[in-house]
């Protein structure tokens, strides 16, 4: 994504940095904030401030995203494929790129869903299609939700409650039981140390 920083975008609009960053604050051209929260301005931003009409994007992409934890589920993966194909057919979706994962649904660093992610966030994605929601991500999926809503990518989820294997849900339940024991185990560690670290 072409994007520019405030200075680069006020040299553009011919205007200096205070202006702009009263425009943000004002509502009249908002900035876009980095990961260390400073400003900064995509192309299409700039041209539709000025009226220059962009030209028109190449086709975006559409992705199916099917996803199990363990290779005991792969026969699950053809399940949601053959509901997620049928449903591409119904809509009427020709170009769609089925990419499957074998991946528990706590793990967010997932090679193919973070391709996926930094595709969205790159405004290459037109759609997402999941057979239900925890085949994304198990947790935190209004973030996600939000983050393909942000980048102007629909997100389709079926919700077919089949395509949620319980079993896979019990282990993920598992891992959470035993992260937290493990950091618990951890705390009470410290709190040791520091006791003896403060008799010294």
């Amino acid at each position: 994504m072409n994007t520019k920083n405030i200075t680069e975008a006020a040299a553009i609009v011919r205007r200096n940095v205070k202006t702009l960053q009263r425009w943000d604050r004002d509502g009249i051209l908002k900035a876009r904030r980095t990961k260390t929260n400073r400003r900064y301005y995509t192309k299409e931003q700039i041209d539709d401030f000025l009226g220059i009409e962009s030209p028109k994007p190449a086709n975006k992409r559409i992705f199916v995203y099917l996803r199990v934890s363990s290779h005991n589920q792969r026969p699950d993966l053809g399940n949601q494929r053959h509901v997620l194909v049928e449903y591409c057919k119904a809509k009427n979706i020709k170009t769609a790129e089925y990419v499957e994962e074998i991946k528990g649904g706590l793990n967010f660093t997932r090679p193919k869903f973070a391709l996926i992610m930094d595709a969205i966030e790159n405004n290459e994605v037109s759609m997402l299609i999941v057979a239900h929601k925890d085949r994304l991500c198990r947790f935190g999926f209004e973030w996600f939700k939000r983050h393909c809503d942000r980048h102007q990518c629909k997100l389709v989820v079926l919700d077919t409650k089949k395509m949620s294997p319980e079993q896979e849900m019990v282990q993920d339940l598992m891992t959470i039981v035993h992260c937290f024991s493990a950091r618990l185990y951890g705390l009470r560690n410290y709190h040791k140390t520091l006791k003896e670290a403060l008799k010294k």
